[in-house]
């Protein structure tokens, strides 16, 4: 294994010389859950699905579905919650809900259908637990030498049961999802709106390019195709909301000048609920952008990429690597080092993220790679941040949360960086 730190040698890799450094055999044996999906191919199949999403996502239906689905879920599914824990006085696991809410949201903008995990009594689903599960399995098995988990995998114990476990859950799930949907795009497809649609037709038809017999049945592309997106959706946008909140809890001025900010750009006096803004209104809150963007400084969602070479290569850095050699790339450690971010790299400081101008400062992303670099950048970026700060906004100006034992907090051993052990909070309502 050869870690590197390194900017320059990060560049080279996820960017430069791109092409050398694909997903390649390894990566796909040990995500091979994820199957045909985005996250686990190279080549014509990766950039075929690359141009289908970002189609989607471009697409201005997909921006109004976007901004309905994220607010329809906040005022039915997360402010009740947080207004029944407020008025009890109850200890909670804030990450917990976060997850619930991020799972909620993308189940109902790929499938148009809510979980509804998001519920008063917090019901236990296996499906939307099955993410979790499978991250550590997934954590594992960068660890071990291959014999050793495909060993377990066939004995089905520890955590490759676990993530057999995990896998059977959700394919329960969004089989019958998907099945649905199909069904009722072939019976009313010239009553349904385009919008509703988007996403299972434009696979549709990529699958029909496609299918050279390689991705096997047209249920399994779309299981393979909406698993991955899921995977992406729920796990990394919950965990930078839960450091956030973390962090913030650290640091009570950070936290007033967002609220303030709040006040000043979305036209809402202190004693107003907070409700219903664009995308495009989002963008004013750069201060708020600032301060996600340092969350992710400290704990990208990803805490790690690994890549192997096709062939010999030479690094920046001088140094040899060959297709014998495991590259770690630890985006958790890059955000802490002093060479990349100064002396004052430890400190919580959404300040360095504005410029002279008062706009977002732009910061390479082989630099700050919480969203990956190069070709493989991550599609959902904006639709993240627009998240991000619908939550973020609406906690901070409409209630007031109080982390329980802040100096216990940990990270998870995984490739996810989350809060070991959940994040327990106190919720009180401002107004």
């Amino acid at each position: 294994m050869f870690f590197t730190c390194d900017s320059a040698n990060i560049h080279h890799i996820l960017s430069k010389n791109f092409s050398n450094y694909p997903k390649g055999s390894e990566y796909r044996k040990i995500f091979d859950v994820l199957g045909n999906g985005i996250f686990n191919v190279d080549d014509e199949l990766w950039e075929l699905h690359r141009k289908t999403t970002m189609s989607i996502m471009s697409h201005a239906k997909f921006q109004i579905l976007l901004e309905r689905t994220m607010w329809d879920i906040i005022e039915k599914g997360f402010r009740p919650i947080l207004d029944a824990f407020a008025k009890h006085g109850k200890i909670f696991d804030l990450q917990d809900v976060l997850q619930r809410f991020t799972f909620d949201s993308i189940a109902k903008l790929l499938l148009d259908h809510d979980p509804r995990s998001l519920s008063i009594d917090l019901p236990y689903l296996p499906y939307e637990k099955a993410f979790g599960d499978a991250l550590e399995a997934f954590l594992l098995r960068h660890i071990v030498p291959e014999r050793i988990w495909k060993l377990q995998k066939w004995l089905r114990i520890g955590k490759e049961k676990q993530l057999i476990q995990a896998c059977e859950a959700f394919d329960q799930f969004i089989y019958p999802c998907i099945s649905r949907k199909q069904e009722e795009l072939m019976m009313h497809k010239s009553t349904i709106k385009d919008e509703e649609f988007a996403f299972l037709d434009a696979y549709v038809t990529m699958y029909n390019q496609w299918n050279d017999g390689d991705l096997g049945t047209l249920q399994t592309f779309l299981r393979d195709t909406f698993f991955n997106l899921m995977f992406a959706g729920r796990d990394t946008t919950s965990a930078a909301l839960t450091w956030f909140f973390t962090l913030l809890a650290k640091n009570p001025s950070a936290e007033k000048r967002i609220r303030e900010e709040i006040q000043q750009q979305l036209h809402v006096k202190e004693d107003e609920n907070l409700k219903f803004f664009t995308k495009e209104e989002s963008r004013k809150l750069i201060y708020l952008h600032g301060a996600l963007c340092e969350t992710l400084r400290f704990f990208p969602s990803l805490s790690l990429e690994h890549k192997v070479p096709l062939d010999h290569d030479i690094l920046p850095s001088g140094h040899h690597v060959s297709p014998n050699t495991r590259i770690i790339l630890p985006f958790s450690a890059m955000g802490r080092m002093e060479t990349l971010w100064g002396k004052d790299r430890l400190e919580f400081k959404p300040e360095r993220w504005i410029s002279d101008r008062g706009g977002i400062r732009h910061v390479p992303s082989f630099k700050f790679p919480a969203f990956n670099a190069g070709p493989r950048t991550c599609l959902g970026k904006e639709m993240a941040f627009f998240q991000m700060k619908i939550v973020s906004a609406t906690i901070i100006h409409n209630y007031h949360i109080q982390v329980v034992e802040p100096e216990n907090i940990s990270p998870t051993t995984s490739i996810m960086m989350k809060v070991k052990n959940g994040l327990m909070v106190k919720v009180a309502k401002k107004v």
